[in-house]
């Protein structure tokens, strides 16, 4: 097992290769999970995986989570595909930024993506780092934003009048739009990293409805204000896949969009969300 921490060379980001799950050692998983709080994703080049292999990976970092409105694999429920087929027209999945599930009480605290099919073009997946963008804010903003508390929901893709279930295209991956998605939570919005003690911006586009007290347009402003600059280049890894990849992020410090590009070519991943520590 080596370890890489020049994967971005801006801090973002750690690769580990020669693995095998023969390195899932009590030591080696405490030194893999330090690396990974630090530097908010780790990546795991070569690493064929069958489905009970994935999953055993994953339980050594923590419970299985919920993935409310995506379906999973029939005989494993704690795997989803993340697929798009060749002649596909609908938008790809995930393509604006978000934090997993953060519309949740309890929001996941890893996800996990295993490259199975990858297209020759396209596809990649860029990821920000929110305790960097947040690091980089002047004090006065950082006490401004520590006060405040933010609503997060899914009806905007999940909701029965949602994206996702008004969207013409068909698409070959199942989503589950239902009333259900129009639940809302509060959370702050500096959030303390319960593994490191960090701050961390806990916000993003898609999940993130409003700031509580504020009015609308107030609410808007910052949080778009604040979008801007979580996307800044020094704060930015954008990953190139291969087939057999494995990666494995923290959603209280990343948020995440896929990008497409790739038209014309299947694409397939398997994930699995790992629940709230």
């Amino acid at each position: 097992m080596r370890v890489s921490e020049n994967l971005s060379k801006k801090g973002i980001g750690v690769e580990v290769s020669d693995f095998s799950l023969k390195d899932l050692t009590k030591e080696n998983i405490s030194f893999l999970r330090s690396k990974w709080t630090e530097y908010g994703l780790i990546v795991f080049p070569n690493l064929p995986l069958s489905h009970e292999e994935f999953k055993e990976f994953a339980l050594s970092f923590g419970n299985f989570g919920d993935d409310p409105f995506i379906s999973s694999l029939p005989d494993h429920p704690n795997i989803a595909e993340i697929k798009r087929s060749a002649d596909e027209k609908a938008t790809p999945f995930g393509g604006t930024w978000h934090s997993d599930w953060s519309f949740m009480k309890n929001p996941p605290s890893a996800t996990l993506l295993h490259s199975k099919v990858i297209p020759p073009v396209g596809g990649n997946t860029v990821f920000a780092n929110t305790e960097k963008s947040f690091a980089a804010l002047p004090e006065t903003m950082k006490s401004k934003l520590r006060k405040l508390n933010v609503i997060h929901s899914a009806k905007i893709p999940y909701a029965d009048d949602g994206f996702y279930a008004l969207e013409k295209e068909e698409r070959s991956m199942k989503i589950l739009p239902s009333k259900e998605a129009k639940a809302s939570f509060s959370h702050p919005m500096i959030k303390i990293h319960p593994e490191t003690g960090k701050e961390c911006l806990f916000i993003n586009p898609v999940y993130t409805i409003s700031i509580e007290d504020f009015s609308e347009d107030a609410s808007q402003e910052l949080l778009w204000e604040l979008y801007e600059h979580m996307i800044q280049d020094n704060f930015i890894y954008e990953h190139v896949w291969n087939e057999n990849m494995l990666i494995m992020w923290d959603n209280r410090t990343v948020m995440h969009q896929a990008n497409g590009g790739y038209d014309g070519y299947d694409r397939l991943l398997h994930r699995i969300t790992l629940a709230a520590i």
